[in-house]
């Protein structure tokens, strides 16, 4: 089945909705289950990931296992834009708010596509010369008191707050309708707030009279510290903040070097919050403190980075934290919202938290404690010989669920795919270093991390049946390689800059690991110097903004790009010398490198993506398949391979799981929960690399998902929202 009869809005105003009836309801408290006798079974999708806690559950049972594969496309919303969408949208009453590529937010006739209303902040799309500066949009917010509504989104580094009826900004919220969240961190980086660099890319979640956020940081020094805060959903006045990086006299400080508060960086909250309204509690996940990969300057535990945190939405005071990586130098963030679920111990229900992890693992905890439901052990690993480093010796690991990725690859896990791509694995796997979980990186020698840099498990997050308390999540299988290389003292200005703030993303040859990570080589050939400085400066898609470079720094790391790229030669360096600008100065990473064959394909043998259910009651799977695949392989034969995948899934009471996510593939596919049958698929005009929402308006169930492709550097790019139901 392929995707047709295509309908595409692209223009309309406040006034439409007017006439049509579709104003938003404000006097409808969100979740409410109905709008009176023509729609009993009504659902709104009211919080991003359909609920505050989290689980990406509907009971909504009218597409079932029986007729899901009648599913025909309802509408179509094509938004004119080409970019990466990420987001999950919310539907309240009749209305669907969305954003776009470039930071709009749209409202749509949930019912029809058509376009209600768009907010364009501008500041997205400031610098025209690169067509737009936006970060990643994963979703948006929503409030009411029952008489007023709002619309709560991140674009770049401000949050607005819009009337839901008009997506005009609230005047008397912050400072004309917005907050900017580079203000406000501590004394001291508000003297310079302009120089910081942080971005709204995942929502943050309402509790009462509060918008909960946190944000994206850069992953090199300088970054702002990764602070939970909760503004007054009227004012925009702050009403609390919580340190994950520990001033003198909190819990935590002495689990990083005295005074480091005033340097470290990020522990933020990118990937999203999860609530449990009845009990008051935000569980918030966080990801690694700066630098990624080398910690000199952090040595300790680092407490609250990589860490899960229970805390009282109504203070931000800390009930209980679990820290799944001590000291992280491999950016094992956590890296999406935890999911609550009830399961059952010893014959009762015990209400709990389950986390997924970019290493492929499920931790789960009683939700009112933190006391772990499986058995957790902290295993040994070996210590860092990089001088400077000091690795924690243990790592926490869950004994149940297993792993849902493997964990170690060795020589016998490589491709067979052909006997050339074969051999050449084999010769290249002889070079690095591969040894499973928290091995640290070494010196200008690659070592593997399997599951890779994207997971495992990613910011899609697992979805959760709460009838039966299963959890089901997606995962990558792929391999990556790091490793640090030591900066040259006597390099000049330009290339000092790029490894201290280019190379971890795009290596220090430049090379890059393309799409997420674009190369650099001959770049001034492609754009121009104006276009390279306006992304340095503003970010674009995945690269945060670089506020802290002045005018010389771009300058200079212009002239550096301009220079022929070549693997840089390892700097004489003796042990315990510090090269300028703090410990981690004298380290570079080389970047974030996929273990690729020369035809492109993953280097190892399939699955290379993964479905999986877990029965959290008892910790065992009820069943694994392979998601997704490579369009050219399946031609040729090889179908069910799995392929990375991101964006998540999506459960409901007619036993179905919806999920696209697969990059190469452009597929929508439902399965049957149960027993992780295929019952249906389509061919969408972009892969969906984004969450999908189920929903029903005056008695009708769609399914929505956002479909832009990016991830496929040969496939369309495009940015459209598809909705399908039955006939």
């Amino acid at each position: 089945m392929g995707v047709s009869n295509r309908i595409v809005t692209g223009c309309g105003a406040v006034a439409l909705a007017a006439a049509l009836g579709l104003g938003i309801a404000s006097e409808r408290a969100v979740g409410q289950e109905s709008r009176g006798s023509a729609a009993q079974q009504d659902r709104d999708w009211p919080a991003y990931n359909g609920g505050v806690n989290g689980d990406h559950y509907s009971p909504l049972k009218q597409i079932n296992r029986n007729n899901v594969a009648q599913l025909k496309v309802a509408w179509e919303f094509d938004t004119g834009e080409k970019g990466n969408l990420q987001t999950n949208p919310l539907v309240v009453g009749r209305v669907l708010y969305a954003c776009t590529f470039s930071g709009k937010v749209i409202a749509l006739d949930a019912a029809t596509g058509h376009l209600l209303w768009t907010f364009d902040s501008s500041v997205a799309n400031s610098d025209k010369t690169i067509g737009g500066s936006s970060q990643p949009s994963r979703g948006l917010a929503y409030w009411t008191d029952g008489k007023i509504a709002r619309i709560f989104a991140g674009v770049m580094n401000y949050l607005y707050a819009l009337d839901a009826n008009t997506g005009k900004p609230i005047a008397e919220f912050g400072d004309q309708g917005r907050i900017d969240l580079r203000k406000g961190l501590r004394e001291d980086l508000d003297a310079k707030y302009e120089q910081q660099s942080i971005a709204l890319t995942t929502p943050g979640i309402v509790y009462k009279d509060l918008i909960i956020v946190g944000g994206r940081n850069p992953e090199t020094h300088p970054a702002p510290p990764g602070d939970i805060r909760a503004y007054d959903v009227r004012t925009g006045a702050l009403r609390w903040t919580f340190h994950t990086i520990p001033q003198p006299g909190e819990v935590g400080y002495d689990t990083w070097p005295p005074e480091a508060w005033k340097d470290a960086g990020a522990a933020n909250n990118w990937s999203g919050m999860t609530l449990d309204r009845e009990r008051g509690i935000v569980y918030v996940p966080t990801g690694s403190a700066v630098f990624d990969f080398y910690g000199g300057d952090r040595i300790g535990n680092d407490l609250f980075a990589d860490t899960l945190l229970a805390l009282d939405a109504n203070t931000g005071k800390r009930l209980w934290h679990f820290q799944g990586v001590h000291h992280d130098v491999w950016d094992r963030d956590f890296p999406a919202p935890p999911a609550l679920v009830t399961v059952t111990r010893e014959g009762k229900p015990v209400d709990a938290v389950a986390q997924t992890t970019k290493q492929g693992v499920v931790y789960l905890f009683d939700r009112a404690t933190g006391a772990p439901l499986f058995p957790i052990e902290e295993k040994a690993y070996p210590a860092s010989d990089v001088p400077g480093e000091k690795t924690a010796p243990t790592q926490p690991m869950p004994l149940l669920p297993a792993p849902f990725a493997r964990q170690r690859l060795t020589e016998d896990m490589l491709t067979t795919r052909t006997p050339a791509a074969h051999a050449w694995a084999v010769r290249t796997f002889a070079t690095f270093r591969s040894d499973g979980q928290f091995v640290p990186f070494g010196v200008d020698r690659q070592t593997v991390i399997f599951p890779g840099f994207d997971g495992g498990a990613e910011w899609g997050g697992p979805a959760v049946d709460p009838a039966i308390g299963v959890l089901y999540v997606n995962a990558n299988e792929m391999a990556w390689t790091g490793g640090l290389t030591a900066q040259n003292p006597n390099a000049k200005a330009g290339a000092k800059t790029y490894q201290s703030q280019c190379a971890i993303c795009h290596g220090s040859n430049r090379a890059g690991s393309p799409p997420a990570f674009p190369s650099l080589v001959g770049v001034s050939e492609r754009l121009t110097d104006e276009q390279i400085a306006a992304v340095i400066t503003h970010g674009r898609g995945r690269m945060p903004a670089l506020p802290n470079l002045d005018s010389a720094n771009v300058t200079e790391l212009l002239a550096f790009l301009k220079t022929a790229a070549a693997e840089p030669a390892p700097a004489e360096h003796v042990p315990g010398e510090t090269m300028g600008g703090g410990p981690s100065a004298q380290w570079a990473f080389t970047g974030y490198r996929k273990f690729l064959d020369p035809d492109g394909y993953p280097a190892i043998a399939p699955p290379w993506g993964t479905l999986s259910a877990i029965d959290l009651n008892t910790g065992k799977y009820l069943w694994k398949i392979p998601l997704g695949e490579y369009p050219a392989l399946a031609a040729q034969g090889s179908k069910d391979t799995g392929s990375e995948n991101y964006g998540g899934p999506v459960v409901t009471a007619g036993g179905l799981l919806f999920i696209g996510a697969t990059s190469y593939d452009r597929k929508f596919r439902a399965f049957d929960s149960a027993t992780g049958k295929l019952l249906w698929e389509t061919e969408l005009p972009f892969s969906a690399g984004a969450t999908p929402a189920t929903y029903s308006v005056e008695g009708k169930q769609y399914v929505v998902i956002a479909a832009s492709g990016g991830r496929d550097p040969k496939g369309p790019v495009g940015g459209v929202y598809i909705a399908l139901s039955l006939p």
